[in-house]
């Protein structure tokens, strides 16, 4: 079971650098756009009083895996008991969660089983859809993802992450590839022409064959979408790490109890060994007597 865990961890890590490429131009392209809007609205953006909350919990399907799961229902049901004036709700990811979380009592607004073990963006992209809807509905005021973040083999973080509303901070933090770094008091004639003024500072003026606003409508569940895939891949590659981890524990473990055994039953042996040597010198002693 380690070897088997070490090689879908191989695999998750792989899927973990693959995805890294496209949330960054996601965010990127997403940045640009708001750049060029005077006020970028889109309801995922919206911000709310919190008053109805939604907990994405993400488990393993199976077990084997240390206090992988353990931390991760633990850690929710925490921030489930916190603040009792606020409404919640809880979506789950993973058999575990839902068996646990289903005996203390909660319904769901979404379940999905047997997603960690094989991790598709199909996956993700229900998931995003399915929040992104209860969000526009006015049915939750904010989300947040209760999971495992991967660090290394042996490090796994506990992450309460907010999906929605999504942070204004991510739309105006500048990019290096977005933002030329040129005085507002420089003389505009000078600049290259494929360059324009924004709040933001100057950025390259990329000619768009639809209307910015509606391209940025778009990339924000796009955004949305790969944020849940990059959890999903965090949290699958945590688990394998986990259960490698308890694999070769358990190992070890066993090895040092097959050592004790072995060496308690030769004791045991030696120890028979010696009473039927003394009852055969006892024998014969009383033989010769």
């Amino acid at each position: 079971m380690k070897f088997v865990a070490a090689a879908k961890l191989r695999r998750a890590q792989e899927g973990v650098f693959a995805a890294r490429p496209y949330a960054r131009e996601i965010l990127r392209v997403m940045r640009s756009a708001a750049a060029r809007i005077e006020t970028p609205q889109h309801p995922l953006l919206e911000r709310r009083p919190e008053e109805r909350v939604l907990a994405v919990v993400l488990t393993g399907d199976r077990s084997l895996a240390g206090a992988f799961n353990t931390n991760v229902i633990r850690r929710a049901l925490q921030f489930l008991r916190e603040d009792q004036s606020k409404t919640k709700q809880v979506m789950v990811v993973g058999k575990k969660g839902r068996d646990t979380l289903k005996k203390r009592g909660y319904d769901f607004a979404g379940e999905w089983i047997g997603v960690s073990s094989n991790v598709e963006f199909s996956s993700a992209k229900e998931i995003a859809a399915k929040i992104a809807e209860l969000y526009s509905a006015r049915q939750v005021d904010a989300v947040y993802a209760v999971y495992n973040e991967f660090k290394n083999v042996l490090v796994q973080k506990l992450q309460v992450q907010k999906l929605l509303p999504i942070d204004p901070a991510v739309l105006t933090e500048s990019q290096a590839e977005e933002t030329v770094g040129v005085s507002r008091k420089s003389d505009e004639a000078s600049l290259p022409h494929d360059l324009a003024p924004s709040g933001k500072g100057w950025v390259v003026d990329y000619i768009y064959e639809q209307p910015v606003a509606e391209l940025f409508a778009g990339l924000v569940p796009r955004y949305l979408e790969s944020e849940v895939f990059r959890i999903l891949l965090e949290s699958a590659a945590a688990e394998h790490a986990a259960r490698m981890t308890a694999m070769d524990s358990a190992t070890r473990n066993a090895a040092d109890l097959i050592e004790r055994l072995t060496l308690d039953m030769n004791k045991i042996r030696q120890a028979g060994i010696t009473k039927e040597l003394i009852e055969i010198v006892s024998g014969a002693a009383s033989a010769l007597s």
